[in-house]
Protein backbone atom coordinates (compact mmCIF):
# COMPACT_ATOMS: atom_id res chain seq x y z
CA UNK A 1 0.00 0.00 0.00
CA UNK A 2 1.52 3.76 -1.19
CA UNK A 3 0.69 6.06 0.75
CA UNK A 4 1.67 9.60 0.61
CA UNK A 5 1.98 12.78 3.20
CA UNK A 6 0.05 15.98 2.49
CA UNK A 7 1.41 19.81 2.93
CA UNK A 8 -0.78 19.44 6.22
CA UNK A 9 1.34 16.58 7.37
CA UNK A 10 -2.15 14.51 6.66
CA UNK A 11 -1.52 10.79 5.08
CA UNK A 12 -2.87 9.78 1.99
CA UNK A 13 -3.82 6.30 0.85
CA UNK A 14 -3.33 5.91 -2.91
CA UNK A 15 -5.00 2.77 -2.89
CA UNK A 16 -8.63 4.44 -1.57
CA UNK A 17 -10.60 5.70 -4.18
CA UNK A 18 -11.50 9.43 -3.72
CA UNK A 19 -13.91 12.37 -4.99
CA UNK A 20 -13.54 16.26 -5.40
CA UNK A 21 -15.38 19.08 -6.02
CA UNK A 22 -16.08 22.57 -6.11
CA UNK A 23 -18.90 23.94 -4.91
CA UNK A 24 -20.41 27.41 -4.40
CA UNK A 25 -22.56 28.07 -1.35
CA UNK A 26 -25.60 29.79 -3.29
CA UNK A 27 -28.12 30.27 -0.54
CA UNK A 28 -28.66 34.07 1.10
CA UNK A 29 -28.01 33.34 4.12
CA UNK A 30 -24.30 30.87 4.03
CA UNK A 31 -23.83 28.44 5.31
CA UNK A 32 -25.17 28.58 9.37
CA UNK A 33 -25.98 26.12 11.72
CA UNK A 34 -29.73 24.40 9.62
CA UNK A 35 -27.35 23.79 5.87
CA UNK A 36 -24.32 22.61 8.44
CA UNK A 37 -26.61 20.05 10.28
CA UNK A 38 -27.73 19.05 6.86
CA UNK A 39 -24.42 18.45 5.46
CA UNK A 40 -23.26 16.66 8.53
CA UNK A 41 -26.39 14.18 8.18
CA UNK A 42 -25.79 13.36 4.58
CA UNK A 43 -21.93 12.96 5.63
CA UNK A 44 -22.09 10.67 7.81
CA UNK A 45 -24.23 8.33 5.93
CA UNK A 46 -21.04 7.29 3.96
CA UNK A 47 -17.96 5.73 5.18
CA UNK A 48 -15.33 7.73 3.57
CA UNK A 49 -13.28 10.26 5.17
CA UNK A 50 -15.04 13.74 4.11
CA UNK A 51 -13.27 17.26 4.45
CA UNK A 52 -14.64 20.59 3.48
CA UNK A 53 -11.56 23.32 2.20
CA UNK A 54 -12.03 26.94 2.01
CA UNK A 55 -8.71 28.67 0.81
CA UNK A 56 -6.80 25.79 2.50
CA UNK A 57 -8.06 25.59 5.66
CA UNK A 58 -9.72 21.61 5.80
CA UNK A 59 -12.25 20.96 8.31
CA UNK A 60 -13.87 17.67 8.78
CA UNK A 61 -17.18 17.27 7.00
CA UNK A 62 -18.61 15.36 9.77
CA UNK A 63 -18.29 17.57 12.37
CA UNK A 64 -20.81 20.77 12.40
CA UNK A 65 -18.96 22.45 14.47
CA UNK A 66 -15.97 22.01 12.48
CA UNK A 67 -18.25 23.25 9.38
CA UNK A 68 -19.64 26.36 11.30
CA UNK A 69 -15.24 27.53 11.63
CA UNK A 70 -15.24 28.07 7.80
CA UNK A 71 -17.90 31.32 8.05
CA UNK A 72 -18.62 30.16 4.55
CA UNK A 73 -21.07 33.55 2.99
CA UNK A 74 -22.97 32.88 0.03
CA UNK A 75 -21.08 33.23 -2.89
CA UNK A 76 -17.87 31.61 -1.20
CA UNK A 77 -16.54 28.72 -3.19
CA UNK A 78 -15.66 25.14 -0.91
CA UNK A 79 -13.71 22.44 -2.03
CA UNK A 80 -15.70 19.26 -0.94
CA UNK A 81 -12.79 16.16 -1.01
CA UNK A 82 -13.79 12.83 0.40
CA UNK A 83 -11.58 9.75 0.49
CA UNK A 84 -12.84 5.92 0.65
CA UNK A 85 -14.90 3.53 -0.87
CA UNK A 86 -17.90 5.68 -1.21
CA UNK A 87 -16.51 8.88 -1.87
CA UNK A 88 -17.64 9.87 -5.41
CA UNK A 89 -21.65 8.83 -4.17
CA UNK A 90 -20.74 11.23 -0.64
CA UNK A 91 -19.51 14.07 -2.50
CA UNK A 92 -22.37 14.17 -5.22
CA UNK A 93 -24.37 14.10 -2.04
CA UNK A 94 -22.79 16.81 -0.52
CA UNK A 95 -22.41 18.70 -3.80
CA UNK A 96 -26.57 18.29 -4.25
CA UNK A 97 -27.11 19.92 -1.16
CA UNK A 98 -24.82 22.92 -2.10
CA UNK A 99 -26.71 23.28 -5.49
CA UNK A 100 -30.08 23.28 -4.04
CA UNK A 101 -29.64 25.94 -2.05
CA UNK A 102 -29.99 23.53 0.77
CA UNK A 103 -33.70 23.26 0.10
CA UNK A 104 -35.38 19.99 1.77
CA UNK A 105 -33.83 17.42 4.16
CA UNK A 106 -30.90 16.25 2.18
CA UNK A 107 -32.55 13.20 1.54
CA UNK A 108 -33.35 14.39 -1.97
CA UNK A 109 -29.82 15.12 -2.70
CA UNK A 110 -28.57 11.48 -1.24
CA UNK A 111 -31.39 9.88 -3.22
CA UNK A 112 -30.56 11.68 -6.59
CA UNK A 113 -26.66 10.36 -6.38
CA UNK A 114 -27.68 6.93 -5.52
CA UNK A 115 -30.21 7.41 -9.00
CA UNK A 116 -27.81 8.72 -11.08
CA UNK A 117 -30.41 12.33 -11.51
Amino acid sequence: MRRLRSRKGSILDMTEKSSVRVVTVVNPQGLHARPAHMLVNVANQYQSAIEIIRDGESVDGKSILSILTLAAEQGVQLTLRALGDDAEEAVDALAGLFNSGFRGNGDEAQQESQTGG
